[in-house]
Formats: structure tokens, C-alpha cells, sequence
């Protein structure tokens, strides 16, 4: 059969390559089949390990993080490729974990949100010492020294005492920050019995912030009220000689304490005068929890128990929420260069 020369030739050329193509590809797929270490790339021999890996049996949660995937250095070839799941780096889970601390602490608000008071101001007061060491990194302590609101009588569990709930609002502001809230309530005392162990209880942790609540069983046992007086003025002069910063809280808004609807009127006014004079902080839980039930319609068995006394999960955590909020603005003033003195009664935002 004729042809024109030239289309033979580019035919001849095919098919010459054809073949060379046929010869050649068992050459190139020996090396897959072989000793890929030697001959593959780094990358080809990563893929073929993963298929042998079972994940279950895998030991790259007892690497360090230089060795885990995704990071810089390390022998890369030794790592096996995990689950995705087992890829996240320490900084990533430790961010995950503020996150679902985030999610519980807002559970309980799902129902019921705590909203600040409406209108007006709160003279909750600067607290320099706190606020310098939380912005410079330091170590801080806090005590929580009162009653059995600082016990966290009422509460289902640990975890929803006041303090408690205030330290982990802190930590997932401060997630770095090394901070203590230390839990020294005593259930059935008032100022006579907290000033006894005001040293040991108190001052001997060299705390850096005292959340000092009183007042309530003052109240409930018809406690003159200038001599209570006389002894929160006593232990103020004693937190602050010991360099601390102070709160007061004053008695809670509930049935059994508004049954004495008199003495606690003049003992929420007595404390609220003590903290100006003083010119340490104040939180106004009295003002604040009877708002809950006038001005935003809660219900009182929302944030106090059956006892008509003690707090409610919830009460505890809103309480400890806008406590919370209030500390953080005052470390965001210092941050900012706006180191306010503690005799200035601050501006609280509604």
C-alpha cells in the first residue's frame, strides 16, 4: 500500500513513541511497588503510609506539638496523618475549651438573660491594685469573705456558687492571666463573727482583692446597726492597710430580708455610705436584684429559692456576672491609661 512520504514518517514517529510509552511504564511503577523511602518523594510516601495507619492505635497524641501535623520542624516523614480531628494544635484546643466554657456559662441565661440595671449609676468604684496586676500579668489573688451568700447556699452544684461563676467569667477574659478566687463564705455570720477570722480567713492569703458581703444576718438578728458600722469600718481600715483592693455587697433583695423591709433599708444605706467615705467600692445587690423583679418582671423564685432567703443558680450567676463586668472595666481603664482613683465613685454603664 502506497503512501506520501511525509505522513509515513509522522506515522513511524507515533508509533515509536507508543512503544517507548509501553516500555517505559513498568519502569515507572516498579519504584511505587518497591522501596518508596529510596526513590519517591516525601510526599508520595506520606500518602502510602496513611493507608496502613489504623488511627486508633496511633501515638500522635503523645507527641510534642513540633512533631504533630501542621507543624514547622520535626521529622514530618515520622508522623502519620490522623484523624482530623487529632491534627488540632494545644493552642487550638485550649481555645476550644474557653469557647465551650463560654456556651455553659451562657446556658443558664438562655431561659432568663442578665441585663444590667436600666437608668442611672452604680458606684462600684476603681480597683487599682487588681487592675495594674491583671494588666501587667501578675499573679492575683481574690477573696470572697462573707455568709452563706458566699458559700453558695441554694446553688445545685459548686460550680454555681458566686465565686466560682466569677472566676471563670475572669479566666475567659484573662484566659492567660493567673488568677485565684478563693471562697471564704461562712453560712449564718455577720460582721461580729467575720471579723474574728478576718486575719486568718482573709488577710493571711495576701489577697489582692476582698469581695466583702454583710449586712444580711445583721438584718435577720435585729444587729444594732451602728455597731455593725463600726466593725465593717474596722475591717476596711485592716483590708486596705494590707494593701488590697475592696467591694462591699450588701444583703440580698428577698422575702425574708425584705420582711425587715426597715432594718434593711437602713443597712443597704449604712454599707452604701461607709464605701463613699471609704472610698472603697460598692455593689448594690439589694438595688440590683429588686430591679430584676420591678423594672424586668423576674419573677422572685427565678433568682432566690423556696427558703425565700438564698440565691437561685441564676440569681448567683447574674450576680456574679455584672460583679465580673464591673472588674473587667476597670482593668480596660488602666489598659487604657485611665488609672482612675479609687476615691472616684465610677460611672456604671445601664
Amino acid at each position: 500500500m502506497s503512501c506520501h512520504r511525509p505522513f509515513c514518517r509522522t506515522s513511524a514517529l507515533a508509533a515509536s513513541a507508543v512503544a517507548a510509552l509501553v516500555l517505559l511504564t513498568p519502569a515507572s511503577t516498579l519504584p511505587a511497588r518497591a522501596e518508596t523511602s529510596q526513590q519517591a518523594t516525601l510526599s508520595d510516601s506520606a500518602k502510602s503510609d496513611t493507608s496502613k495507619v489504623d488511627p486508633s492505635k496511633s501515638d500522635i497524641s503523645k507527641l510534642p506539638a513540633s512533631q504533630t501535623p501542621g507543624a514547622t520542624g520535626g521529622n514530618v516523614a515520622a508522623v502519620d496523618h490522623p484523624k482530623p480531628a487529632q491534627q488540632k494544635s494545644l493552642t487550638t484546643k485550649a481555645i476550644e475549651r474557653v469557647k465551650e466554657a463560654a456556651k455553659s456559662a451562657g446556658d443558664i441565661f438562655s431561659r432568663v438573660p442578665c441585663l444590667p440595671p436600666k437608668g442611672g449609676a452604680r458606684t462600684m468604684g476603681s480597683l487599682p491594685h487588681v487592675a495594674n496586676k491583671l494588666a501587667s500579668g501578675e499573679p492575683v489573688v481574690i477573696v470572697a469573705f462573707g455568709s452563706s451568700s458566699t458559700f453558695g447556699t441554694g446553688s445545685t452544684s459548686p460550680e454555681y456558687t458566686y465565686p466560682n461563676r466569677l472566676a471563670a467569667q475572669l479566666h475567659r477574659q484573662y484566659p492567660s492571666a493567673d488568677i485565684t478566687v478563693v471562697n471564704r463564705g461562712q453560712g449564718g455570720e455577720d460582721a461580729p463573727e467575720m471579723m474574728k477570722r478576718l486575719q486568718t480567713a482573709v488577710l493571711d492569703i495576701k489577697p489582692d482583692l476582698v469581695i466583702w458581703q454583710v449586712g444580711t444576718n445583721a438584718v435577720l438578728r435585729n444587729l444594732d446597726p451602728a455597731e455593725t458600722a463600726k466593725l465593717v469600718e474596722e475591717g476596711i481600715a485592716r483590708i486596705q492597710a494590707a494593701g488590697a483592693d475592696l467591694v462591699l455587697v450588701d444583703p440580698q433583695y428577698s422575702p425574708r430580708v425584705n420582711e425587715r423591709a426597715e432594718s434593711a433599708s437602713q443597712m443597704v444605706k449604712l454599707l452604701g455610705r461607709i464605701a463613699e467615705l471609704r472610698h472603697v467600692g460598692f455593689f448594690p445587690r439589694f438595688e440590683v436584684m429588686r430591679e430584676w423583679h420591678e423594672k424586668q418582671s423576674i419573677p422572685i423564685d427565678n433568682f432566690v429559692i423556696a427558703d425565700g432567703l438564698h440565691m437561685t443558680d441564676w440569681g448567683y450567676a447574674c450576680f456574679a456576672q455584672l460583679l465580673g463586668d464591673d472588674i473587667i472595666k476597670s482593668v480596660g481603664q488602666i489598659k487604657l491609661g485611665v488609672n482612675v482613683p479609687s476615691n472616684v465613685q465610677t460611672y456604671r454603664p445601664m
